[in-house]
């Protein structure tokens, strides 16, 4: 388990990595919510630790939210959304959100409306085949059926693409005027203005009627990897877990405050810190 520090070597940026020791306690007392990234931030080796499912149930023990965002797709997000203690899985980097009903049903809710999504999905399979097709070693992931609202490459979850081709699959995706995003598994492109700052944004007018813009203040973020880094950038109580170190190069903004321990374990340990700080 590997240890990631502020006296370690960082680029120029204008946040500065702290550990999270130095989170002051007043701010965690106060959080409202966390948000969390969950490859490689609740999950290790593809599957929630229970640590970081025990961490999730003590959040919402105490009254705070708990909303977890991600590149993954909608299909592979719904078997957890009543399987996990959150108000919300917002999936393909904020374009959907899932929300638990009573009695284990799920609600789906779009930023998009549905002839937006239709058209915009015959574009993006265009773009994934010349993908393919020009890449060499460069494939859809194996969540991709599960996928309405983007496209997405492995690099690390099945295969293992080098930092050149990945980088083509970027720039190929940024022709053909789509975002990209670089997760720890996938590349990630789709049409619309949505990203997981803006999806964050999204659930909390949804479930709460509120401007996260006026309470940024009184929210965490949780992350490891350069999709995360808009959301390092806004959140003043942004964290990574350890393993982001194998990103710091990449990254333009980074989480104000590191874990010492890596993904699951990490999740585990920055909500530790949270709940220490609470009153009793």
């Amino acid at each position: 388990m590997s240890s990631f520090t502020a006296s370690s070597s960082l680029p120029a940026s204008p946040d500065r990595l702290l550990p999270l020791g130095q989170w002051p306690a007043t701010a965690r007392a106060t959080l409202a919510g966390v948000f969390t990234d969950i490859d490689d931030t609740l999950t290790t080796e593809g599957a929630i630790t229970a640590d970081a499912l025990a961490a999730l149930g003590a959040l919402r023990a105490a009254g705070l939210h708990v909303v977890a965002i991600t590149g993954r797709p909608v299909g592979w997000s719904e078997p957890f959304v009543n399987a996990w203690p959150v108000d919300a899985i917002v999936a393909e980097n904020g374009a959907v959100a899932l929300l638990p009903l009573p009695g284990g049903g799920i609600a789906r809710r779009y930023q998009q409306d549905a002839p937006t999504r239709a058209a915009n999905y015959q574009r993006m399979q265009a773009v994934l085949a010349r993908i393919e097709a020009e890449i060499p070693g460069a494939g859809r992931a194996t969540d991709s059926p599960g996928r309405e609202t983007d496209i997405a490459i492995d690099h690390s979850e099945f295969v293992r693409l080098d930092e050149a081709t990945i980088a083509r699959v970027v720039a190929l995706m940024r022709g053909e005027g789509m975002h990209a995003t670089v997760s720890s598994i996938h590349v990630n492109g789709w049409y619309g203005g949505n990203d997981k700052l803006e999806g964050a944004r999204w659930i909390v007018r949804e479930l709460w009627g509120r401007r996260l813009d006026d309470e940024m203040a009184r929210w965490a973020y949780v992350g490891d990897s350069t999709n995360d880094q808009l959301m390092f950038r806004s959140f003043a109580h942004s964290i990574g877990v350890a393993n982001v170190a194998r990103f710091v190069p990449q990254l333009e903004f980074l989480p104000h405050y590191v874990t010492r321990s890596e993904r699951g374990a990490g999740f585990g340990e920055a909500v530790a810190a949270i709940l220490a700080a609470r009153p009793n």
